[in-house]
């Protein structure tokens, strides 16, 4: 039979089917070609890491883990598997190790010190809205492929998702969290964007007094981060725009962190900065902290959020070190039940190092504390390990002098807050520079 014969006999057989078996024939070639897509994808990445070598850091941050790889179309049920978007911006960026260590070692930023609220989800259900957050839109807890870690989908529209029993925030304190993305190509809305909004009203709406800065996620040119503030006697005083290409940032996973203190905002994408205005925050009215993601289309794009922690504080751990003699944090922070250091933490390890330096005769004990899941012996293993970690990227990363330096384990021995919550157990994670 001749190829035109073929091709017309296919095209007569195929409009003859059934709109029901049409959609499902449809359906099938579309995963075939999705999964053939996606083998190329990991067969291409396989490669490039291949040629890559992480020396610099091996021992202190996790290999590639400024580069966290995007959820590979909605399988449903919540879990979140192969997302419809196109090979070029599917391909993370490989970063050295070597690059890791030179770019954060200049990250400035310092988490708060006293916990008050920390949700990664762990206990609610997948496909459930979080018990601890409230919405008059819709959302759900998912997992993205195999990965254990869960999410907060963000459902596109008008829905405001805040955390309601929060107390007011305080005149200083930092915001981290996750972000993931999901289903954006060329054609995602200039508009497209998460919006974090901090506000003085405890419900909604946008209240008398209010921040807002929209995270861009489009891809088809750079989009700036955009700011504004309102205050009900003068309008909004600050409406402006930094110029920002994160289009790759958003496709991979970023973290997030913001500072406050007093009025001024701060806002680190990864590890730069991007946003430090010093009287955007209506100071003494704050009291909520809420999300909303705009722009994106139904069912194809998608913005998540996990391991969101708000924290009191973000003070100079320097003065504290020199006043004190001793201080806590456990705003540094390692991969579950490894000693792999998170390089968004280096900000605190940075400020310790300019304590040493500029006091040569100071020498210091550091100490790894755990939460008590798992048993007792791994945890004070982990915990001995973490604290060499941190030492490590003292010596390595800022030049300490080794001797200078020691460090030991406490495991979950000593805990400072309550392991049934997971709060209590973000506070017992933590590290101690111990002036000798």
């Amino acid at each position: 039979m001749k190829t035109s014969n073929k091709l017309f006999y296919c095209l007569t057989l195929f409009l003859l089917i059934g709109s029901g078996t049409q959609a499902q024939f449809l359906k099938k070639l579309a995963k075939k070609a999705e999964d053939a897509a996606q083998r190329t994808v990991e067969r291409r990445v396989e490669n490039e890491t291949s040629k890559k070598t992480d020396q610099a850091l091996d021992s202190i941050l996790e290999p590639e883990s400024g580069e966290k790889k995007a959820p590979t179309t909605s399988g449903g049920g919540g879990q979140v598997e192969n997302p419809e978007t196109p090979l070029e911006t599917k391909d993370a960026p490989i970063t050295t190790g070597s690059k890791s260590m030179t770019v954060y070692s200049k990250f400035d930023y310092v988490p708060g010190d006293k916990t008050i609220f920390f949700d990664d989800y762990a206990h609610d259900f997948i496909g459930d809205f979080p018990s601890k957050w409230n919405t008059n839109g819709s959302g759900e807890v998912v997992t993205v492929n195999d990965s254990p870690q869960r999410w907060l989908e963000l459902i596109p529209g008008y829905g405001i998702y805040f955390i309601p029993n929060v107390p007011d925030l305080p005149e200083e304190y930092t915001i981290e969290f996750d972000m993931l993305t999901y289903g954006l190509d060329d054609q995602t809305s200039s508009t497209a964007n998460l919006k974090i909004m901090l506000s003085d009203d405890k419900t909604f709406n946008e209240g008398d007094h209010h921040v807002e800065v929209y995270i861009p996620v489009g891809q088809y040119a750079a989009f700036s981060i955009s700011m504004r503030n309102y205050l009900r006697a003068e309008g909004s005083p600050i409406n402006s725009e930094v110029r920002a290409d994160i289009r790759k940032a958003v496709l991979n996973q970023p973290h997030i962190s913001i500072a406050v203190n007093k009025s001024r905002f701060r806002l680190w994408v990864n590890e730069e900065k991007y946003v430090d205005i010093p009287k955007l925050v209506p100071e003494n009215k704050i009291s909520t902290l809420k999300f909303n993601s705009n722009g994106l289309q139904d069912g194809k794009e998608k913005i998540f959020i996990s391991n969101l922690k708000v924290a009191e504080g973000g003070v100079d751990l320097r003065r504290k070190l020199l006043e004190e003699g001793k201080v806590s944090t456990n705003g540094i922070l390692f991969n579950s039940g490894s000693a792999n250091i998170q390089p968004q933490s280096m900000g605190i390890i940075r400020q310790i190092s300019q304590v040493l330096q500029q006091d040569t005769s100071i020498k210091l004990k550091i100490v790894g504390h755990t939460d008590s899941d798992g048993s007792d012996a791994n945890n004070l293993k982990l915990s001995k390990d973490r604290a060499e970690a941190v030492k490590n990227s003292l010596v390595t990363v800022y030049g300490v002098a080794a001797d200078r330096l020691v460090s030991e384990g406490k495991g979950e021995g000593e805990p400072v807050g309550d392991n049934n919550t997971p709060e209590g157990k973000s506070q017992n994670r933590r590290v101690e520079f111990i002036k000798l």
